[in-house]
């Protein structure tokens, strides 16, 4: 009899658990499409929004790479005079699985690269391009770094992501810099690097303290970004208004799973893509941003010396959206 009821229990707790730690499945239908999109090779699509001149009149065309919790609609603050001064063209797009764009189940780093690739070659916007990286979209550039630097013409890495496992670091280093994090977030990245089939069921369990970077919570922005993020309030620049349409595994928690897994690459694997200095790559980090530890992405720039390294002493991790310090960012990469 005990022996049958805990039989049942075990069944019954095994059945559970599979529940808790199993992503929904991608919603097929939905809201009807609005934005325009690209069909890749393999079926999916990508969805895009171009500004700035058009790709034509275009002298520099620029690859927009948006960030964790945000979309193609963000904004980078810089004015129409400089756009239509240096002919610049954007290119934003939502990355797999975010908005309208479908999601990738085969998803990694090295898929990144080729995605830009594709969609650049499906709008016909030419045999080079640059590309920008906003926090997590800083992967897809290092992905275009390593597998398809031919494409490039340069390269901006803004507040960029660091993955604490990368092997070019030294242990000492990522644990110091590790430990600067909230003790919510610690857990949750760990949790996505060594067991992520339980990422899903960490991000929905209510046990245990909720990420605070993951959730935007104040204490991981710097008094700068506060004061910008009131400035925005209430405007369309962080572009989160589609980024869920998928659902929050295809998007949020599968940025985590992938940046903050085993890559295919470290970036001490990155070969200078301009040797002749016919392009630029450069690296932006705010001295005080509380979400990314500057000293991480300040000894990539000494072991990688052909990265242009730029440390704004009073910036944060949203001081792209200061349209001065914006400007300042494309000028450096277009014209030096």
């Amino acid at each position: 009899m005990l022996a049958g009821i805990a039989v049942v229990l075990t069944v019954g707790f095994l059945g559970w658990a599979y529940q808790a730690i199993k992503p929904p499945p991608p919603k097929i239908g939905g809201p009807p499409v609005t934005s325009p999109r690209v069909r890749l090779s393999d079926g999916r699509h990508l969805a895009y929004r171009e500004t700035g001149v058009s790709r034509e009149e275009a002298k520099y065309k620029i690859i927009v790479n948006h960030g964790y919790g945000s979309s193609k609609d963000f904004i980078l603050p810089a004015s129409q005079e400089l756009i239509e001064e240096l002919k610049i063209y954007f290119l934003f797009f939502n990355r797999a699985g975010y908005g309208e764009s479908d999601p990738n189940p085969m998803r990694s780093v090295k898929s990144e690269a080729f995605d830009i690739q594709e969609l650049a070659d499906k709008l016909q916007i030419g045999p080079k391009f640059y590309v920008i990286g906003i926090s997590m979209g800083a992967c897809s550039v290092w992905s275009c770094l390593k597998y398809i630097p031919h494409r490039l013409s340069g390269a901006s890495l803004l507040v960029p992501f660091v993955n604490y496992w990368w092997p070019c670091f030294p242990a000492n280093l990522s644990r110091e810099a590790f430990k600067t994090l909230p003790l919510p977030d610690q857990w949750a990245f760990r949790v996505a690097h060594y067991t992520p089939w339980l990422f899903y069921w960490w991000m929905t369990q209510k046990w245990f303290p909720f990420s605070r970077i993951l959730t935007g919570h104040k204490e991981v922005f710097c008094e700068e970004d506060l004061d910008l993020y009131k400035k925005l309030s209430g405007t369309s620049s962080f572009g989160e208004g589609e980024m869920g349409q998928q659902n929050v595994y295809e998007s949020l928690n599968r940025d985590m799973v992938v940046g903050f897994g085993n890559w295919e690459f470290d970036p001490m694997d990155v070969s200078n893509p301009f040797p002749n200095d016919e392009g630029s790559v450069h690296i932006w980090q705010g001295y005080k941003d509380k979400m990314v530890p500057r000293q991480l992405n300040h000894y990539i720039s000494q072991k990688l010396p052909w990265i242009r390294y730029h440390e704004v002493p009073n910036g944060g991790h949203l001081m792209f959206f200061d349209s001065t310090l914006c400007e300042a960012i494309l000028r450096e990469l277009l014209v030096g």
